[in-house]
């Protein structure tokens, strides 16, 4: 962790109704030099009541909170003026689960079979501005995508730029990208660039998320 003493902490709040979890990981993140829990809470009426007077950078929030779920949480944060990052912390989720917690603003996805060193590692990523999903959800809402006909997004990409698409929601580098083509990696590295000019994008990882978001049809007009 050298460099971060002097950085500002990430505040973070953990919305997770099973207490054994919740209270390992708090101990766990707040032993982190550049973390700082703000909040620890069970239901999503606590964490909202938390946000008000503690502001927090990301919510780390489960996906099944008993008798709520997160989705719920999301949007009632919004609407309550929230503007910081939401990372998902779950089990497990559906395609379908996992696209509407983006549409709502989530900044990611991350399966709690992770270790905690990729968690903080998220968490950082989020943080900055970036996004995080999981490769097992991308691949679900991977093979949504691809199973649609006619849809939109895909009419706009010519057959080499959906294969290099593909190979970014695998999580392939461009070398591995180029391999499984046959083609140079510079030739990868020239079609992403086509990619991000037609999706107005700038980087992987929101590339990813216009793809996924695209799969409902929820996305902007390319």
């Amino acid at each position: 962790m050298n460099g971060q003493a002097n950085t500002e902490r990430i505040r973070l709040l953990l919305l997770d109704d099973h207490v054994l979890f919740r209270e390992g990981l708090s101990r766990l993140l707040a032993s982190e030099p550049d973390f700082e829990m703000v909040g620890n809470c069970g239901t999503s009426a606590e964490a909202l009541e938390v946000l008000k007077g503690s502001p927090a950078d990301v919510v780390l929030l489960d996906f099944d909170l008993g008798e709520d779920h997160g989705s719920q949480f999301i949007a009632a944060a919004r609407r309550a003026g929230y503007a910081g990052k939401i990372l998902m912390v779950t089990a497990g989720m559906d395609a379908a689960e996992s696209s509407i917690a983006l549409q709502l603003g989530a900044s990611g996805i991350f399966l709690k079979h992770n270790s905690p060193g990729t968690l903080a590692k998220a968490i950082r990523l989020v943080a900055s501005g970036e996004m995080w999903v999981d490769q097992r959800v991308i691949h679900l809402m991977a093979d949504g995508i691809h199973r649609r006909e006619g849809l939109s997004f895909q009419k706009v990409l010519t057959e080499r730029e959906q294969q290099v698409l593909r190979g970014i929601f695998e999580g392939l580098t461009n070398k591995e990208i180029a391999a499984r083509l046959g083609v140079s990696e510079s030739a990868v590295k020239a079609t992403l660039q086509q990619l991000f000019q037609k999706t107005r994008v700038r980087t992987r990882s929101q590339l990813v998320r216009i793809a996924l978001e695209s799969s409902l049809g929820t996305t902007r007009k390319l």
